[in-house]
């Protein structure tokens, strides 16, 4: 057990770091990207409509791993779609940024569809006064409704955010160096003690995922719409 510990000790933090730098990162994106999918999803444009629909029904269906391998075997292999500059560090930055893209890709989907939900917590009324002043679409969605449906959905988009937490460790499928993998590395080298290792990785992510419950908790609690 001494011999396990001094392999993963110096290593166990870089690698949750590296999941918390993913699922940070991918967070944003998928926010910034499901806000995009939510407002064409009700657009007045037919259009936006059928391609936030269609969108959103094959990716949110389409499993994770697939999305994640699309990107690296397919954008980058196959296309030489990089995003990384070339260097040193290049193949591990790439398939770090490639795993992103792909979380955001696909935890959009689902941040779209909470952010949809959280629409019928809007007064209706609310959006038809605004429009009978001769506000626009694009102004009724960004300052009236996104905003109460953002506050109704707090929590909602607390189980989002770790369940994309537990997701990122499929980005060890194409060499991202997370907990994951560090896992993987740890079973291989240390075969009788894979309870230890999965219960050192678990903890990790128990801390993780609890605090982040935590803080969507109080963040609901804290500015939640009082009807």
């Amino acid at each position: 057990m001494s011999a396990l510990w001094a392999d993963m000790a110096p290593v166990l933090w870089p690698a949750f770091a590296m999941t918390l730098k993913l699922t940070v990162l991918s967070a944003v994106g998928a926010l910034v990207w499901g806000v995009i999918l939510a407002g064409m999803r009700v657009s007045p444009v037919p259009v936006m409509r059928w391609f936030a629909t269609g969108y959103i029904t094959i990716v949110r269906n389409t499993p994770l791993t697939l999305i994640v391998l699309f990107c690296s075997l397919g954008l980058y292999t196959n296309l030489g779609v990089a995003l990384a500059p070339h260097g040193p560090h290049f193949v591990a930055d790439n398939n770090f940024r490639l795993a992103v893209l792909a979380f955001v890709l696909y935890t959009a989907t689902f941040v779209s569809e909470t952010l949809r939900a959280g629409f019928n917590t809007v007064p209706i009324g609310q959006a038809e006064a605004a429009r009978s002043l001769g506000l626009g679409f694009t102004q009724v969605f960004g300052g009236i409704v996104l905003p109460q449906a953002m506050r109704s959905v707090i929590l909602p988009m607390g189980s989002v955010l770790i369940a994309l937490t537990k997701n990122t460790t499929i980005a060890s499928v194409i060499g991202v160096s997370e907990a994951a993998l560090l896992m993987k590395t740890q079973i291989e080298n240390h075969a009788n003690l894979v309870l230890a290792i999965f219960a050192i990785i678990a903890v990790g992510f128990m801390i993780i995922t609890l605090t982040e419950g935590f803080v969507f908790g109080w963040l609901a609690n804290r500015f939640a719409v009082k009807r």
